[in-house]
C-alpha cells in the first residue's frame, strides 16, 4: 500500500486556527468546557470533539450528577447538549437540575417546604434552564443507533449516555462483558462519525471497597479490557468519605484522569454538596 499525502488543506486550517486562537484566547472550536475550570485546565480545554469519555465511579459516588452538571455548564457555555439517561425520565433530571442549580434540596421541593427565598432561587433557575439548548432522553432498550438516534435531530456538541451497561451493542453479545466492548467501540466509532464529544459513566464490577486502596483503577472496568483500548479520556469518581466516612473529608472528591490519550494525566479536587446534588471545583468554586 503507497503511503497517503498528507491533506494540505487540512494542515493548513489547522495552522489557522492555531493562530486564531493565540490571538484571541479562546479555546479550540472542537473543545466543549466542563465548566469546571480545573477539569477543564487538565483536559487541554474541555471534551474534545470525536473523542469518547468514560466517567467511571463506585455506586452512590455521583457520576449522574458530575456528568448532569457537565451538560449543564456545557449548555450554558452554547453547546448543544444529547443527554441520555437509563435510569431517570426527562421530569426526574430537570428536577435533578433544578436542584443543582438553584443549590436547594429535592426533597424540600417535593414536600413544599421551601422558604421564600429557596422558591426565588428554584423560579430563577427554572427560567435559565428553560432556554439552555439540552434536551433529555430516556434509554429504553432499544438496539444502538435506535436508542440514540434521538439525538441527531439537535446536531449536538456532546452527547452524554448514563449508563454504558443500560446501552446495547449493535449485534449479539453473549456476556455483560461483551455487550459492554461491543459497546464502547460503537459510541467511539459514533464520535468520530458524528464529530460530538461522547461522555459515557459506567459501573465498576471490578471494584473492591475493602481493598488497601479504594481508589478506583481503570482495570476496575472491567468490559474486557475495552476502556483503556478504546476511551481517549477515563475519568474516575473517589470520594474518601464513602470509604472512611467520620474523617473529617466529607465532600472532597478527587476526579482522577489516569488515562488521557491526547494529554496528561492526574486529578482535579473538586467538591460535592450531597444534599444539592452538586459538585463545585474546589480551586475556583463558584
Amino acid at each position: 500500500m503507497r503511503p497517503r499525502k498528507v491533506d494540505r488543506s487540512s494542515l493548513t486550517n489547522l495552522i489557522q486556527q492555531v493562530d486564531a486562537q493565540l490571538e484571541t484566547g479562546a479555546n479550540s472550536p472542537d473543545t466543549v468546557p466542563t465548566g469546571f475550570p480545573s477539569v477543564d485546565r487538565l483536559l487541554g480545554g474541555g471534551l474534545r470533539r470525536r473523542d469518547l469519555v468514560v466517567l467511571g465511579g463506585d455506586v452512590g459516588s455521583g457520576k449522574s450528577a458530575l456528568a448532569l452538571g457537565f451538560g449543564l455548564r456545557a449548555a450554558q457555555a452554547g453547546h448543544r447538549v444529547a443527554f441520555f439517561s437509563g435510569e431517570m425520565d426527562e421530569d426526574r433530571l430537570l428536577e435533578r437540575a433544578l436542584a443543582i442549580e438553584s443549590r436547594t434540596r429535592i426533597d424540600d421541593m417535593r414536600r413544599a417546604t421551601l422558604s421564600d427565598e429557596a422558591r426565588a432561587a428554584v423560579g430563577a433557575a427554572a427560567v435559565r434552564i428553560r432556554d439552555l439548548p439540552i434536551h433529555f432522553f430516556t434509554l429504553s432498550g432499544e438496539p444502538f443507533d435506535q436508542a440514540l438516534a434521538p439525538a441527531w435531530r439537535h446536531d449536538p456538541s456532546l452527547v452524554v449516555v448514563d449508563y454504558l451497561q443500560l446501552l446495547h451493542a449493535p449485534g449479539d453479545r453473549a456476556t455483560q462483558d461483551e455487550d459492554s466492548a461491543g459497546a464502547l467501540r460503537a459510541l467511539k466509532a459514533l464520535a468520530l462519525d458524528r464529530r460530538v464529544a461522547c461522555l459515557t459513566l459506567a459501573q465498576l464490577p471490578h471494584h473492591v471497597a475493602k481493598r488497601d486502596d479504594p481508589r478506583p483503577t481503570l482495570d476496575d472496568f472491567g468490559a474486557l479490557g475495552a476502556v483503556k483500548q478504546h476511551a481517549d479520556v477515563v475519568l474516575l469518581i473517589y470520594r474518601e468519605e464513602m470509604y472512611h466516612p467520620g474523617g473529617g473529608v466529607e465532600g472532597a472528591t478527587q476526579l482522577l484522569a489516569p488515562k488521557n490519550r491526547n494529554g496528561p494525566t492526574g486529578f482535579a479536587d473538586l467538591y460535592f454538596y450531597h444534599q444539592w446534588l452538586r459538585f463545585e471545583d474546589m480551586l475556583d468554586p463558584d
